[in-house]
């Protein structure tokens, strides 16, 4: 077993065998007066005065430093040798994400900054790489009471409450360094075409490749099963590779091929890069969401992304393949991944396994009634957007989710649709809702939220769907229904917690005084859903208690509630609308 807290690849869509993991012990300092600048934190000689466990954030258990207050400003650093075989190319410093306004120092010299909490970001560090010890140094900023920056569901107050829970601060996912060429393969774009039997490439190159060649094949439980290649002639390069095999990925049988990319220099191999990818398309039919052309109701649940020790990070990659199984159990077959911009590790398990899932922001913290708002969540929505792109598993966006107007201010109408039409920009191929659960100004999808806990009435309000005139709207004065799809994109959030000894747990509505109560309330809202011949799909609030709220099908430490059988049999029912 590795000594390095998440040792596995951090990025599994483009793998190179030459990195090194910079995770485990660094240095560590809490700056609340932001004053380590002038004091010289950033010397490779200063040393910090604390320790702790990267990737785990400092609130967190598994980090080593547990401290739960506001946090400025916070500093890290470590040693770190690259190997001899090094000495050639560039070096990548790579960083899964660091939360929120974040520089970095190299030996002393600073080597770039990054403003967001969820992205990934790389610097070009090999100027500033020495013979032997070389010294990385992090410094974070992080203020979630601001207005200013996306904190998702880290609470603005000292406590966690209601469903506002521990903050994250500084890194929270794998720091990494890789060794490149001089000119390299920096990144893909993938469109599956399972109709023409093909898929199409954009690869995009780093550095003066122009006459080089890419070599693109593909395998299919190891076989070939396509070929292509392209002459370079700039910083991007466009092909497409037919299939010998047409194998979908849909949901429950995450079918995918590899992909193996390479940068052909005269005659020997300059770069090669591993990937992979899964056949399928997304499109909406009229009332229907079609996978495959076939039309799917997605049964899925609410996930936060929160661990008991590890807050954002999960304590391995094993338990972010757990999390998915779980929800598989119980009948569910995708997630709203809620409030947060998930690491690439959980997508690649998606993937694996036939997950739906729907790519969020944590929006909010965000004051959005001004349009400056766009320069804090656009850079950082676009950088997610682009990451994740390829996963076959991600089959929607959602930008925002629930934005209120602030202070009796109205939320900025236009932040939500330049949001939206950039989005369908740089990805056309995938639905896109502006906001979840709230005022729509411009989506593909309307959704709602509704957390009725009696079934009748429930059913009752969803009725008008039936007809296909007016939607039901709980804002009729702020947006107007034009035909979309209908999801119902959270309900239930059932309360249960028996055995609750305090006044301290949170959950919707009134609690059932028994697991039989529970259970003839679950079936009946899910009932109203899957019966309803207008609505393609549901998310249920939500799949393991997260502190305080204490709606989840699971504990928090991922105990089952409920006999997972029981929840299983009555998700899986086929629904109204599904062929």
């Amino acid at each position: 077993m590795s000594s390095i807290p998440r040792p596995e690849y951090p990025r599994p869509q483009w793998v190179r065998s030459s990195w090194l993991n910079l995770n485990g012990p660094w240095q560590f300092e809490i700056d609340h007066g932001k004053s380590g600048k002038e004091r010289g934190y950033a010397e490779p000689s200063h040393r910090l005065s604390g320790t702790i466990t990267v990737p785990f954030c400092p609130e967190s258990k598994l980090s080593g430093v547990e401290y739960k207050d506001f946090m400025a400003a916070v500093w890290y650093k470590r040693e770190f040798s690259v190997p001899e075989t090094w000495k050639d190319g560039r070096i990548l410093l790579h960083f899964g994400a660091v939360d929120y306004e974040t520089e970095v120092w190299v030996n002393g010299a600073s080597v770039g900054k990054h403003r967001g909490g969820y992205a990934s970001f790389a610097f070009d560090v090999t100027s500033h790489i020495l013979p032997g010890t070389n010294v990385v140094t992090v410094y974070a900023e992080d203020d979630v009471r601001s207005g200013s920056q996306p904190r998702g569901k880290q609470s603005g107050r000292y406590h966690s409450h209601g469903c506002d829970y521990t903050r994250t601060t500084g890194i929270w996912q794998t720091v990494w360094l890789e060794h490149v060429p001089e000119s390299y393969l920096a990144d893909m774009k993938l469109v599956a075409d399972p109709g023409n039997a093909c898929v199409h490439l954009e690869v995009k190159i780093a550095g003066n490749a122009a006459g080089d060649n890419l070599e693109a094949a593909a395998f299919y439980g190891g076989k070939p099963v396509g070929r292509a290649s392209a002459l370079i002639q700039g910083t991007a390069v466009k092909l497409t590779i037919p299939l010998s095999e047409i194998h979908l990925w849909e949901p429950g049988n995450g079918r995918l091929y590899d992909l193996r990319l390479s940068l052909h220099k005269q005659d020997r191999i300059s770069d090669t890069v591993e990937s992979y990818f899964g056949l399928r398309t997304v499109r909406l039919d009229g009332m229907a969401f079609r996978i495959n052309d076939k039309s799917v109701f997605q049964r899925l649940v609410l996930d936060q992304g929160f661990y008991p020790d590890g807050i954002y990070t999960a304590p391995s990659d094993e338990d972010l393949r757990k999390d998915i199984e779980i929800s598989m159990g119980l009948g569910f077959n995708g997630a709203r991944l809620h409030e947060k911009m998930f690491e690439p590790r959980f997508l690649y398990w998606a993937d694996r396994l036939g997950y739906l899932v729907w790519g969020e922001h944590a929006n909010w913290g965000l004051d959005i009634t001004g349009a400056e708002s766009l320069a804090r969540f656009l850079p950082e929505w676009i950088e997610g957007v682009e990451r994740d792109f390829n996963h076959p598993a991600l089959i929607g966006w959602c930008p925002f989710n629930e934005t209120w107007d602030q202070d009796g201010v109205k939320q900025n109408d236009d932040v939500l649709r330049i949001v939206y039409e950039m989005t369908k920009r740089i990805d056309p191929t995938r639905p896109v809702i502006d906001t979840s659960g709230n005022f729509h100004v411009v989506t593909d999808i309307f959704d709602i939220h509704d957390y009725d806990q009696n079934p009748e009435t429930f059913r009752a309000k969803l009725e008008p769907m039936k007809s296909g005139g007016e939607a039901y709207n709980t804002f009729p004065d702020r947006q107007t229904y034009e035909g979309q799809p209908y999801f119902v994109s959270e309900y239930g959030g059932i309360w249960w917690n028996p055995d609750q000894k305090d006044d301290k747990a949170w959950g919707y509505g009134d609690r059932p005084d028994s697991e039989e109560a529970f259970m003839k309330r679950y079936e009946g809202l899910t009932s109203a859903l899957l019966e309803h011949p207008m609505i393609f799909g549901f998310c249920y609030t939500q799949l393991y208690d997260v502190e305080q709220e204490v709606n989840g099908l699971y504990t928090y430490d991922r105990r089952a509630k409920f006999d997972p059988e029981t929840i299983r049999r009555i998700n899986s029912r086929k629904a109204a609308i599904e062929d």
